[in-house]
């Protein structure tokens, strides 16, 4: 694994302009840390399998796996710092002709094993190009396998106070783009209920501090408020109807993840580590063809959340 001075040095080589760079990888770094710290006492046991990886591109990172626990059967929460010169083709290049590039990022995902504990998205990220311009970027969103209203508005108000903190206006300008985000337009529904999604926010937002500092707050307050939804159902008793519904779920999930997904594109197209880019799946999901829920059933009663627009603060 490189050391940071070694990512310095070579950062430089690629004529990028490191500013903070360096620092605000070390703290998502310690934000990775956090997380999983809380995660492993709040689950009451080490939930992770650790594994440092370098890029021959430039940079590296350090993946913490979940596999097959009590509560969780599957997810992690992955650390990244990657530079050098983007792929030809890459979606960056509709933004900037610059190619070195410097990206550092904690991206989490947890799938539980009861039906009634809902799927997990948490993301943040910084990335800045040779020519010095930066942005950051990142989100959290609910995937449900059962809508459960009081989990839905405790998710959504807990993001609202973390937003208010930095602006008035942010919680409803990002949680409106995560529903067009998190969107499958070839199922014409939202992957879950939402949360909050954003991407190249500048200094015309905020300073550079602030807006480091508020990735950082949604990180580290990512796990209680996990923590607490999963508290509320991991004891929730369920049967092979249930099961069968969390396959199909993730079915979609999967879908997203696959082919919608810019975060697992860049990844891939950058020559990153394909096992912890794809982390994010289940172990397991299904399909089957044309189903359909049983009308006024608890899963009809589930999809028909899976709107875009809907308020839940």
């Amino acid at each position: 694994m490189l050391s940071c001075c070694d990512i310095v040095i070579s950062f430089l080589k690629t004529s990028i302009i490191v500013n903070e760079a360096p620092l605000i990888s070390k703290k998502f770094k310690d934000l990775q840390d956090h997380i999983c710290k809380v995660l492993n006492e709040k689950n009451e046991e080490d939930l992770f399998i650790t594994d440092e990886w370098n890029r021959p591109g430039g940079g590296g990172g350090r993946s913490r796996v979940i596999e097959n626990k009590k509560h969780l059967s599957k997810g992690g929460v992955n650390f990244s710092e990657v530079f050098g010169e983007l792929p030809q083709g890459s979606a960056i290049h509709t933004l900037s002709e610059e190619k070195s590039f410097f990206a550092t990022g904690v991206s989490v995902v947890l799938h539980a094993v009861n039906p009634f504990v809902p799927i997990i998205h948490m993301n943040v990220r910084y990335f800045e190009l040779g020519n010095g311009e930066f942005w950051f970027g990142g989100g959290i969103d609910l995937s449900p396998v059962y809508v459960t209203e009081e989990d839905a508005s405790y998710f959504h108000s807990a993001l609202k106070s973390i937003c208010d903190k930095y602006n008035k206006d942010w919680y409803k300008e990002f949680s409106i783009w995560a529903d067009n985000y998190f969107y499958l337009p070839h199922r014409n529904e939202t992957r879950g209920i939402g949360g909050i999604f954003f991407d190249h926010l500048k200094t015309d937002r905020a300073s550079k501090e602030e807006l480091l500092q508020f990735c950082l707050d949604l990180g580290t307050a990512f796990p209680l408020i996990y923590s607490e939804i999963m508290n509320r159902r991991k004891n929730t008793s369920f049967g092979k109807e249930e099961l069968e519904w969390q396959q199909l779920r993730r079915g979609r999930y999967v879908e997203f993840n696959l082919v919608l997904d810019k975060g697992t594109r860049f990844g891939l197209e950058t020559n990153g580590r394909t096992e912890s880019i794809l982390m994010s799946l289940p172990e397991t999901a299904s399909w089957k063809y044309n189903h359909k829920p049983a009308e006024n059933s608890k899963e009809a009663h589930s999809l028909s959340y899976l709107v875009k627009g809907y308020s839940w603060v």
